[in-house]
């Protein structure tokens, strides 16, 4: 897997934290890591953005914003608004091919949800992910209604064509009510697959080495971590 493409159900579900936290177990490995945000959305000039905290939780620097536009939108509203060109996928493709071919990993952080439009043509992550021949890793909410997003995004992604690499859930809470457990079960069976992973609420903000631990204990085998979804569930009986 030298390229992962990393899409969410919708906006603040975890896409960063969980990018981060296969970056961190890969770089822990040995392995050569680039991320790259090819557009960051609702962060003004100067502000820290995304790959600033992957760089900031995993201690790599190989982190690329391609795209910056100030107003949380999507990226081709945000462009639109910000008198600004929208992004242009195929060169991102391009950029990623040139970081591919001397990393062992590039990670690839949409915004918001798969089929966000990055400029007024219609363009999507899908289609990025389609141009790089990507996996596609689903970052998705525990709580209530993330069935149906869960759903419809794999459902999404097999229309296209392309590959999941798996649903993981971005931030569970420290007290999961009815709805989180009960979702569990009904996740892995829209995914087809166990869990590959569920990374802790508030991971984001650990200090480097813990956060390295919690991202190894909450990503699956697959995904570099020990990350057993059956005792997870085990653990959290609805």
């Amino acid at each position: 897997m030298s390229v992962l493409v990393v899409t969410g159900t919708g906006t603040e579900v975890g896409k960063t934290v969980v990018t981060a936290a296969v970056a961190a177990l890969a770089a822990g490995r040995g392995a050569s890591v680039a991320v790259v945000k090819p557009a960051q959305t609702g962060v003004g000039p100067g502000e820290l953005g995304d790959v600033d905290l992957v760089r900031d939780l995993t201690g790599v620097t190989d982190v690329h914003e391609l795209a910056r536009y100030p107003e949380p939108l999507a990226p081709a509203t945000a462009a639109r608004r910000a008198g600004l060109a929208p992004l242009d996928l195929v060169a991102v493709a391009d950029t990623v091919a040139k970081l591919v071919a001397e990393r062992s990993l590039v990670l690839v952080e949409g915004a918001g949800g798969l089929l966000v439009r990055y400029d007024d043509d219609g363009a999507t992550l899908a289609d990025l992910a389609r141009l790089l021949r990507a996996p596609v890793l689903v970052v998705a909410r525990p709580a209530l209604g993330t069935l149906s997003d869960t759903a419809l995004t794999l459902e999404a992604l097999a229309h296209r064509g392309l590959e999941p690499a798996g649903v993981v859930i971005g931030s569970w809470p420290a007290a999961p009510g009815l709805a989180e457990r009960a979702n569990l079960t009904d996740l892995e069976t829209i995914a087809g697959r166990p869990l590959a992973g569920a990374l802790p609420a508030g991971a984001g903000l650990l200090d480097r080495a813990s956060f390295r631990d919690v991202a190894r204990r909450s990503l699956a085998p697959s995904l570099g971590g020990t990350f057993d979804a059956a005792a997870f569930r085990s653990r959290h009986p609805d």
